[in-house]
């Protein structure tokens, strides 16, 4: 494969399976870093309420494929030095399609699916960027009304289910490795 992208909701395991790739030899591509670091560029702090501004903001401005969008160049010059791209943070169904356009079959899309409950909890204890239940319940609303989240986590390539442990969730990313497509 030469590019696979995460998707799931807020505290699925997606920056977990980014580090895994990302330790074998990866580019990691975080999607939701153009959006700390636009907030960052307008003198905000970083917190919930402004990252949400900012995400919808940066859409409003560039369309649904925002994220996508922008880092096609960062894309193609990764893929130029043949260095496979592993994507954190795929949002819209139009990044899908956008990227789907650029890449063709090598893109494969892995949805990491868990259960609200356990999501919630991640969220509330992780150590960047912690959310409460409010803040976590309130973005899962945004991005699933505001951002196409669904498309993207309904058309992947594979679903993991991601309930267990962190641990449980690495052996399964070892063997999504083995069954992804290489081209």
């Amino acid at each position: 494969m030469n590019v696979i992208a995460f998707v799931g909701m807020p505290g699925s395991g997606k920056s977990v399976a980014g580090h895994y790739f990302k330790e074998k030899g990866f580019y990691l591509l975080y999607f939701g870093q153009l959006v700390l670091d636009e907030v960052k560029r307008r003198g905000l702090t970083v917190n919930p309420t402004n990252e949400k501004i900012v995400r919808e903001d940066i859409r409003k401005i560039h369309g649904m494929a925002a994220c996508a969008h922008l880092s096609v160049p960062i894309i193609k010059q990764v893929l130029k030095n043949n260095q496979q791209i592993c994507i954190d943070g795929l949002y819209s169904f139009s990044e899908y399609k956008l990227l789907k356009k650029l890449l063709g079959n090598k893109l494969s899309v892995v949805a990491i699916s868990c259960e609200k409950k356990i999501r919630y909890e991640r969220l509330t204890q992780r150590k960047f960027r912690p959310l409460t239940l409010v803040e976590a319940e309130q973005r899962d609303f945004s991005e699933i009304e505001n951002l196409e989240k669904g498309g993207p986590i309904a058309i992947a390539d594979y679903t993991l289910l991601n309930d267990g442990t962190e641990v449980e969730l690495i052996n399964q990313l070892k063997i999504l490795e083995e069954v992804l497509p290489k081209h």
